[in-house]
């Protein structure tokens, strides 16, 4: 790697603001605010909105459309059914 060009990698706690789920991994990310971190060290803190912990998919609750159904209500409510597209 040629020196100088790369931005800097260091650890940084990342943590969802709307959960307070919070963790710590390499990041460029830069940041003013600080967290003391559960190994006595402080990190840079860098806040988010969503995480895993707060994303409807990973967290089960995720609406899925019934598109199957509202086909079928479509196809009803203007008189379009197999038989009359033959």
């Amino acid at each position: 790697m040629k020196k100088g060009i790369h931005p800097d990698y260091h650890q940084v706690v990342f943590k969802d603001t709307s959960t307070g789920y919070a963790f710590k991994t390499g990041s460029t990310c830069k940041s003013n605010q600080t967290i003391t971190w559960k190994d006595g060290k402080k990190y840079p803190l860098i806040l988010v909105e969503i995480s895993s912990s707060s994303h409807p998919f990973y967290t089960g609750q995720e609406s899925m459309t019934k598109t199957a159904g509202a086909v079928d209500k479509f196809n009803k409510r203007y008189g379009l059914d197999k038989k009359s597209n033959k």
